[in-house]
């Protein structure tokens, strides 16, 4: 899983997984793995959803009791930072949902 977090083929390490944001490659470069048949579907968003919500959602609580901020607060950083988190975090968590599959010999 971790090979793939970091864009690296699962099997032999030295490969890349995406040939571009989230489009997983035909087959590794290096070792021929076949990753293209490797279908994560709708995993990794909920993945990343989840993680995002449980390391947003318990600040935002505090804030909300602490400062009682005005909603529009909430508009101009709450809703571009769960955005951009969640952007940022979709291919880490993408890779290492491949490498999940390789692990447990889904390989559609």
């Amino acid at each position: 899983m971790w090979r793939g977090a970091l864009n690296r083929c699962p099997i032999c390490g030295e490969g890349k997984v995406f040939k571009g944001f989230l489009r997983v490659v035909d087959r590794c470069e290096v070792c021929q793995a076949p990753l293209g048949r490797l279908r994560a579907d709708d995993a990794p968003p909920y993945f990343t959803i989840f993680l995002v919500g449980h390391l947003l959602v318990p600040p935002i609580f505090w804030l909300e009791r602490a400062q009682e901020p005005p909603f529009w607060f909430y508009l101009l950083v709450g809703l571009p930072l769960f955005a951009i988190l969640t952007t940022l975090l979709l291919r880490p968590v993408k890779g290492a949902t491949v490498g999940l599959m390789v692990r447990l010999g889904l390989e559609g």
